[in-house]
């Protein structure tokens, strides 16, 4: 057996689609284009290229894209005082702040600064208090991908074992929680979890989260069962520097009946996600329906 490749570029591809269809639609019948705001602190190279993509991805599917690229020293006062400005602009119907944030700024309370109606990250604590309870919710933006591409390749997730390995509140808490509202069995490991090959080997699905390069080698997993892999590690091999995930893919590949590869999988729906939140945002503002097929 040798695993499916879940194309996560091409399913990416169907997201941006969905969302260039509503946003034509808000603009035509009803006057509104969606904006996204996103606030970079600072020039951390990643962060940059990240910030670039988002930019570039907004405007292509038709919203507005608005940029606040601040200096690395930028008071927390300064910071919070744009988020507040943003949060009272009714242009702008997503916010999301870059992080890592410098040092001195205290990024929980800059993250809770943000009106939770525009926290398209879903990283709010209100966000995060309404997704645990099972009511609506901006949902995270990586956690929403991996759950669209659960559903689209299994279809009805109901009864299944899910192993979620890693508890960040970024990913593995806010994907549990996805996986508990889809009614599947979940079980979050971490590296403190007893016998963890045999807690991943009973899984049905496997969300590898834990940011450890190659973690994961195939013979912890049951045959045919599908394996998203969060993890982006750069390593050294061969003299070259190399992007893997958290799963040994060639091993994994060889036993699963679905994974997704690095890169090319989790990552190009992250950002697809955060352009639908936006779009969700927009529709939930204005009391209009929500995009099918792009929420949770």
């Amino acid at each position: 057996m040798t695993a499916d490749i879940i194309d996560g570029k091409a399913f990416a591809a169907t997201i941006r689609d969905k969302v260039t269809g509503h946003v034509a639609r808000l603009k035509d019948e009803h006057g509104i284009t969606p904006g996204l705001a996103v606030v970079l602190v600072g020039e951390d190279p990643a962060s940059q290229v990240y910030v670039r993509s988002k930019g570039k991805q907004t405007v292509e599917v038709g919203m507005n894209s608005y940029e606040h690229k601040l200096d690395p020293e930028t008071s927390e006062a300064d910071l919070l005082a744009l988020i507040e400005q943003l949060n009272n602009d009714p242009a702008v119907h997503g916010i999301l702040v870059q992080l890592p944030l410098p040092d001195h700024l205290d990024s929980d309370l800059v993250i809770n600064s943000i009106d939770p109606a525009k926290d398209v990250d879903g990283f709010h604590i209100s966000n995060v208090g309404l997704l645990g309870t099972g009511q609506k919710s901006m949902v995270p933006c990586t956690p929403l991908g991996c759950l669209m591409m659960l559903r689209d390749k299994l279809g009805n997730l109901s009864g299944m074992d899910a192993v979620v390995l890693g508890r960040s509140n970024i990913v593995g808490k806010p994907m549990a929680q996805l996986l508990l509202g889809d009614s599947c069995t979940v079980t979050i490991a971490h590296s403190r979890t007893k016998d963890l090959p045999e807690v991943v080997r009973r899984a049905d699905i496997v969300v590898a989260a834990v940011g450890r390069p190659e973690m994961v080698p195939g013979d912890w997993i049951k045959p045919g069962a599908t394996v998203i892999d969060v993890g982006i590690n750069r390593i050294e091999r061969d003299g070259k520097t190399k992007l893997v995930g958290d799963v040994d893919f060639p091993s994994v590949h060889a036993v699963a009946g679905a994974v997704t590869p690095v890169p090319g999988g989790v990552g190009p729906m992250t950002i697809a996600c955060l352009l639908a939140n936006t779009v969700t945002a927009c529709c939930r503002a204005n009391g209009l329906a929500e995009p099918e097929g792009l929420t949770a």
